[in-house]
């Protein structure tokens, strides 16, 4: 087996960046390498044997940091995890729980039992319970998700035949990703998906917000393992079901949620797409601490629309389960950086950060390698990158709504909703007194509310009809 603990060096530099919060994504420990193989017969106590290990490494940053960490795949001892609400399951790919539904709950308890009570309070299948939850912490945000435990399974013939040994794993040119979209297969589920839906309206105490999750919403790999295969269509990965995917992208765009994941081994940032490139918003998939499997991004075509001089793997991309990606960055494997030892360096392990500035709303995403020395070594290439907050709704401004000024109240919370619909177009806690509302379709009215939910103060204008470029007029509101 190989062991990399205590993991000091890694501890020590995090600690030089005196981080606010602390998240760990999941695979806090493998089961079958962490550091000893997985001991099934006494699943309990090797599970908690590897996990005492982990709260041994990170004691000196988590006794003093908030800290979030929500289980994985491996954390339950499965190679991969499709939940599909907690039931139990022969195999992982035919979806739910391989092992005892109270050694998950001990899994879920030992990580998440600090985290605020899930508004989803009924039991799942098994009496399996429900963690995903929201945290308001300095102001900011924190939508908690398991993109894994209400995930459809792959197999059991409910898709085409994948041409591999694999039910999760589609190499076939000759089949439509299209065709894997099949019709009631499940991502987020539906309770967790009406939550994110609810929380992206709710700004009370809020100035930005953040989506945390095992994984992003795309499939970042186009070569996995040892030998680095090539893999078109990689169902592990949220790019799968792609319309899952698509409702979870919409209810974070429409508050302009930025969303931090981890889990494929490979780090990068996506600007994600829905109907076309870039009309969604970003997310940055951290490395990992250490990488046992490594991952890589390097598809066939070249992107489009991407820097001059940037290697092709950037630009505007389809994934290999069709969805539009925007690569900006990539710790791609590949390249020998000449630090010992080699087998753990040269897999590209390394911890992310993410800078949220409250004053200026900017994004800043950083990508450290493990080895590297915060203020003496660099990043890996294409970090530090920042992005607007509200960049993370892409989708293109076509007409504004009349502008208007709160005299007597500052960063008010906005919110726009189609009168066609009755659903809400965004919200968020602008920036000032003055505020031109733009919208992406120059049909219909809209309702525009402006005011402070921590009070419960509220104005709201109706019937507003959009127009081609931005009024100079303001409309006073006496909030």
């Amino acid at each position: 087996t190989v062991m990399w603990f205590p993991h000091q060096a890694i501890r020590e530099r995090v600690a030089q960046h005196a981080p606010d919060l602390l998240f760990f994504s999941g695979d806090q420990i493998y089961e079958g390498r962490s550091p000893t193989f997985a001991d099934r017969a006494h699943i309990h106590l090797d599970y908690l044997y590897k996990w005492y290990l982990w709260c041994w490494a990170y004691r000196d940053l988590t006794k003093d940091i908030p800290c979030v960490t929500i289980p994985d795949d491996h954390d339950v001892f499965q190679g991969n995890l499709w939940g599909e609400g907690g039931r139990k399951a022969r195999r992982d790919v035919l979806g739910g729980y391989v092992h005892p539904a109270d050694f998950v709950q001990m899994v879920e308890r030992t990580q998440t039992s600090h985290l605020p009570r899930s508004p989803h309070t009924e039991p799942l299948a098994q009496g399996i319970t429900a963690y995903y939850s929201s945290i308001n912490y300095g102001r900011i945000g924190f939508a908690v998700l398991e993109d894994r435990k209400f995930k459809s399974g792959c197999g059991g013939g409910r898709l085409p035949d994948t041409g591999t040994r694999r039910a999760d794993h589609m190499n076939s040119p000759d089949v439509d990703p299209k065709m894997l979209d099949v019709p009631g297969m499940k991502l987020l589920g539906d309770d967790q998906l009406a939550f994110l839906n609810e929380w992206s309206a709710d700004w009370r105490g809020h100035d930005m917000k953040i989506a945390l999750s095992q994984t992003v919403f795309a499939g970042m790999a186009t070569h996995h393992g040892g030998d680095l295969m090539r893999v078109r269509c990689d169902l592990d990965s949220n790019g799968w079901p792609q319309s899952g995917r698509n409702r979870a992208l919409r209810a974070l765009r429409r508050g302009f949620i930025f969303h931090l994941a981890g889990d494929q081994h490979l780090g990068s940032i996506v600007h994600h797409g829905i109907d076309t490139w870039r009309d969604a918003g970003w997310s940055f998939c951290v490395p990992s601490i250490a990488n046992f499997y490594p991952r890589k991004w390097m598809p066939e075509a070249e992107g489009a629309n991407r820097r001059a001089g940037a290697p092709g793997w950037q630009g505007d991309h389809l994934d290999g389960l069709g969805n539009h990606v925007s690569v900006f960055a990539a710790t791609n494997p590949g390249r020998k950086t000449g630090r010992d030892p080699a087998d753990l360096h040269d897999k590209m392990p390394g911890y992310g950060i993410v800078r949220m500035n409250k004053n200026t709303r900017a994004i800043t995403m950083e990508c450290w390698p493990r080895y590297a020395v915060p203020g003496t070594d660099a990043q890996y290439p294409g970090w530090p990158r920042t992005i607007k907050q509200t960049d993370n709704d892409g989708r293109k401004r076509v007409a504004s709504l009349p502008g208007f000024s709160t005299r007597r109240m500052s960063d008010p919370v906005v919110q726009v909703i189609d009168e066609r619909t009755g659903g809400m177009v965004y919200a968020l806690r602008i920036r000032g007194r003055d505020f031109h509302p733009w919208v992406y379709d120059l049909a219909g009215t809209y309702t525009v509310k402006v005011g402070d939910p921590d009070r419960g103060v509220w104005r709201t204008l109706t019937g507003l009809k959009p127009t081609h470029g931005e009024s100079s007029d303001l409309r006073d509101l006496d909030l």
